[in-house]
């Protein structure tokens, strides 16, 4: 995963260290994306992290602790800095944050409407470092969404990910 500095503003990219605020603050959430397929093995590169999270109210309020904590705003309007709130937060809609670790864009759902709860039943528990334990996405599953948005840049990875995924269940017989 990408770490270092990039852009005009010299953003510090640190996935682990954003999870880890998630994960401190109790977030229910599932890593997805490029990131979710960097942990499977996948050789893709990446520039933001994708989690789809759980909507209920709870988990709504904890999400919005974890992003306080990360200064997180929305990319756009760039020349304004505009927060998320809670009711953001318990809809389906896509949030597409810069925080002081990198891009994070916070889904409601991917592929054609799985949610988080639809998800679930597809993820693993890994543990990226000594003390960080996070769900991922199993890569199947992430093949699949990226199959159904059908959007070029997803298109372009599935060659890479179906090979991750044959070498992953290769190792594992």
């Amino acid at each position: 995963m990408p770490s270092g500095k990039r852009g005009a503003g010299k953003m510090r990219l640190d996935f682990l260290s954003a999870l880890r605020v998630l994960a401190k603050h109790g977030v229910d959430f599932i890593v997805v994306g490029g990131v979710g397929a960097v942990l499977h093995g996948a050789p893709v590169s990446t520039f933001d992290v994708d989690i789809v999270h759980s909507t209920d109210s709870e988990n709504a309020a904890r999400l919005l602790a974890a992003l306080t904590e990360l200064d997180a705003y929305y990319r756009l309007p760039a020349d304004r800095r505009l927060r998320p709130g809670v009711s953001h937060l318990e809809g389906t809609r896509h949030q597409l944050l810069l925080t002081r670790f990198g891009p994070l864009d916070v889904l409601g759902f991917i592929g054609n409407g799985r949610r988080y709860e639809d998800l679930l039943p597809h993820t693993e528990e890994m543990l990226l470092g000594a003390d960080l334990k996070v769900r991922v996405l199993g890569l199947e599953t992430i093949i699949a969404s990226k199959e159904e948005t059908g959007q070029e840049k997803d298109l372009a990875s599935l060659p890479l990910l179906r090979a991750a995924l044959a070498e992953k269940k290769r190792k594992e017989t």
